[in-house]
């Protein structure tokens, strides 16, 4: 019976060993799944965020070149239009770069419509509609502020994600090194200590002397 209650100790210890080991396991496979979207989320910031906020200042910043020549009262209609259309090329250069990007189907939208202002510039720019050029670029500038807005927006969105996942792996850390230590204090038991033995003490026979 003491062999047998001595196995059932032993393979009780196992198992809870084969438990924390597993919780172990799994703890370290979250962690690198999250290490993994912390990851992905940041090169989302840079990729799809950072780099399309420098794509909407080029087209600001073009789009205020476009609306000043269009004002400009000392520039001919020819020399107007060859800028504008000049301009607009360059602007044009940079919408396969935006599209490539990860866009929300909000911010699909609003690209749509700072592309249809652009078109409705160029349609303007053929007609010398110099004053019409003015409202489209203004209108056109007021989309990009919506869409500079998004980016701010899905930037947190992402920041926010990789923080609390970042918590999180720090959580899983914590648990990790408690059942490390489960872990030692039972290997501990199992290998140093023992359980003392009782020893009986047969009494010596009766001397015949």
């Amino acid at each position: 019976m003491k062999d047998l209650h001595k196995i059932s100790n032993k393979t009780k210890a196992a198992f809870i060993l084969l438990i924390v080991m597993l919780i172990i396991i799994l703890s370290n496979f979250n962690t690198l799944q999250n290490s993994k979207k912390v990851n992905e989320n940041i090169n989302g910031i840079y990729k799809d965020r950072l780099v399309v906020a420098h794509y909407i200042f080029q087209y600001s910043k073009e789009l205020h070149f476009i609306k000043a020549e269009a004002e400009k009262l000392n520039l001919s209609d020819t020399i107007k239009t060859d800028e504008i259309i000049s301009t607009l090329k360059v602007i044009h250069s940079i919408d396969q770069l935006y599209e490539k990007t990860v866009l929300t189907p909000t911010e699909r939208i609003f690209f749509q419509n700072f592309l249809n202002s652009c078109n409705t510039i160029n349609k303007q720019t053929q007609n010398k509609n110099w004053d019409q050029i003015a409202k489209s670029s203004e209108k056109a500038l007021k989309t990009l502020e919506q869409l500079s807005q998004i980016q701010i927006t899905e930037g947190k969105v992402k920041l926010a994600s990789a923080n609390a996942m970042y918590n999180d792996n720090n959580s899983l850390g914590q648990l990790e090194i408690a059942l490390l230590i489960v872990l030692g204090g039972i290997t501990f038991y199992l290998l140093i200590v023992k359980k003392t033995k009782r020893t009986i003490k047969i009494p010596e026979p009766p001397s015949m002397n």
